[in-house]
């Protein structure tokens, strides 16, 4: 894991270096209109309200709850105890990028989604609000992580997740059984290199031209950064964009030449 110092200086280079929030510049049909009508749609979804008063619900709930602590391999390494208001803190994805995941849905509308890492499943409330049609499975590696993630679910009226509670190298297996094809995942569950590699290959064999793949935090460590660069590498990934908090793989063939953007957000 980089220091807070190290990331504040790979933050600024992003930023200094990245193209314009806003798409000036940007030549690529596409990812101007990702820019324009993704990363800076301003409107306010119903949605936003009902999951951000969970959210602050969860900042508020000092219960203390014992949670498994899945290591490089997804093996469990040992117990922790910790309140739900610390996870919500730490581990949920803050409101600006979950909303982002919800635009994200909202505008490629997605069929069939998988989350690695459901956490209290606050990004996996605002990807399944966005996609009522769509079926979503989401992997927790906590079983009383997960518990409290379905109780929320439950709360908001969502009934197009499945919840998978267990290990991600047994769980992914067994969703793909379950289906033909990815449309959208996200990736957020083992901040290690070989682990994330790994799913993205078991994930890769299951994606069409259409899929988008994202992966949380690409610059959060040496490990994660060489990650990300091997993802984009990929034959097959012929469009990423880098937001530095998350990485976006696209695999559309119309693509005549393999393309890399970062974009300021």
């Amino acid at each position: 894991m980089h220091s807070r110092k190290q990331l504040l200086q790979k933050y600024l280079r992003y930023y200094l270096t990245a193209s314009n929030g806003k798409g000036h510049g940007i030549h690529s049909p596409f990812v101007f209109d990702f820019v324009q009508n993704v990363l800076n749609d301003k409107r306010h979804f119903y949605a936003y309200a009902q999951i951000e008063i969970l959210r602050e619900q969860l900042l508020k709930n000092e219960q203390i709850i014992e949670v498994e602590d899945f290591g490089a391999g997804s093996v469990v390494s040992k117990n922790k105890k910790r309140s739900v208001s610390d996870i919500a803190r730490y581990a949920a994805k803050n409101k600006k990028l979950a909303q982002l995941l919800f635009r994200i849905g909202n505008h490629y509308q997605p069929e069939t989604i998988i989350e690695l890492g459901t956490s209290l499943g606050i990004s996996s409330a605002y990807l399944a609000s966005a996609c009522p049609n769509a079926k979503l499975f989401t992997i927790e590696g906590s079983a009383a992580i997960a518990k409290i993630a379905n109780k929320n679910f439950h709360s908001l009226g969502l009934t197009n997740i499945e919840s998978i509670t267990g290990n991600f190298n047994d769980s992914i297996a067994g969703v793909l059984k379950k289906i033909s094809k990815i449309d959208l995942a996200f990736i957020d569950g083992n901040h290690r290199k070989e682990p994330t590699i790994k799913y993205f290959s078991q994930l890769l064999d299951h994606s069409s031209p259409y899929s988008v793949f994202i992966f949380d935090d690409i610059h959060w460590s040496g490990e994660m950064e060489q990650a990300w660069d091997i993802i984009k590498e990929n034959a097959r990934a012929t469009l990423t964009i880098d937001l530095f908090f998350i990485g976006l793989v696209f695999f559309r063939e119309d693509f005549k030449a393999k393309q890399h953007f970062a974009i300021r957000f």
